[in-house]
């Protein structure tokens, strides 16, 4: 089978190997589109050693073969899951990493890693109804969590982000209110900390953006005793927040992250319903493919975000002139 690897920093190679057999309770599966994450960015360009280093964790694809005591899925089912190294003809997997895709969900929604972190993100912020929510970040992550959003019923939602293109995309997706950070309302601030008993102010704030100009903005537009949840990934060092303001709102303040494998899978089963029911369409917000040989141009596109950028997939069985919008 072919693969993609990283042998120094911001280079990739394709090379062939022996395709892998499932073992005992593993599953070999030939995969169709694999996500491109921003989680990657930053050691694809610093580099990962020991090399060569295998990237990508936002499988989809079709059981090419089964191990030992594999008895819930069988060749030709389409699945998606939670594995590495997906960057490749064929990865292997656990079984119990595997779901199955309902038929009317086409691969591209139905990508369970990010799909999974969304909902388990959602799951872990309490939104009430009529809840104010300002999300901060509109790339692929922040845009999938507006989606998910509206089915809590909130009352507002302020998307923000620097990049117009981004907030023209929020607003085609549900956003009530779309805002540059420099342009935010007034009533987005409390004007003083002894103004705490005001109107101002959001009672959930979603950070998306990964940055720490982001983390700073959700700090100060959370009202107090308000959520600020934390769902970028952040990497490339450490982050400053202003814990004398977070002590004085009196904030909760969540991880949206998980690595428990059971909240995982438990969400990517939420998440695939949602979208066999066409409450959520993660799919519309890919608008860049690539083939092995493009992963390095997938992740300069991430990095840079040409015109219309939103996510971009790796398809390793693709053959042509590479990105299509």
């Amino acid at each position: 089978m072919r693969y993609s690897q990283l042998i120094a920093p911001r280079t990739s190679a394709v090379v062939a190997g022996p395709t892998p057999e499932p073992g005992p309770g593993e599953v070999l599966v030939q995969v169709t589109t694999s996500g491109v994450c921003a989680s990657e960015l930053h050691p694809w360009t610093e580099g990962r050693p020991p090399y060569p280093h295998r990237f990508g964790h936002e499988p989809m694809g079709v059981v090419a073969g089964v191990g030992p005591g594999v008895t819930r899925v069988r060749e030709g089912d389409r699945v998606t899951g939670i594995f590495n190294e997906a960057y490749a003809e064929f990865g292997l997997a656990r079984e119990s990493g595997l779901l199955p895709v309902p038929p009317n969900v086409r691969d591209e929604n139905a990508l369970g890693e990010p799909l999974a972190c969304l909902v388990n993100a959602l799951r872990r912020t309490p939104v009430a109804l009529a809840d104010r929510v300002a999300l901060i970040g509109l790339g692929y992550m922040g845009l999938g969590m507006l989606q998910l959003l509206k089915l809590r019923g909130p009352s507002r939602i302020v998307a923000i982000d620097v990049r117009e293109e981004a907030r023209a995309a929020a607003k085609t997706h549900g956003a009530t209110e779309v805002s540059a950070p420099a342009e935010l309302p007034p009533d987005s601030f409390l004007t003083s900390f002894g103004d705490w008993q005001s109107d101002r102010g959001f009672e959930v704030v979603i950070e998306a953006s990964g940055t720490q100009a982001g983390l700073t903005l959700a700090g100060e537009l959370v009202r107090p005793h308000g959520v600020l949840s934390i769902l970028g990934y952040h990497q490339g060092g450490p982050r400053t927040v202003d814990v004398g303001m977070w002590n004085w709102k009196a904030i909760d303040v969540v991880n949206a992250h998980v690595r428990r494998r059971a909240d995982l899978m438990a969400s990517m089963r939420i998440g695939l319903e949602l979208a066999a029911k066409g409450l959520i369409d993660l799919g519309s917000l890919v608008t860049h493919r690539y083939t092995l040989d493009e992963v390095d141009r997938a992740y300069t596109d991430l990095e840079t975000k040409p015109e219309g950028f939103i996510k971009g997939v790796v398809r390793p069985w693709d053959e042509g002139d590479g990105v299509m919008g």
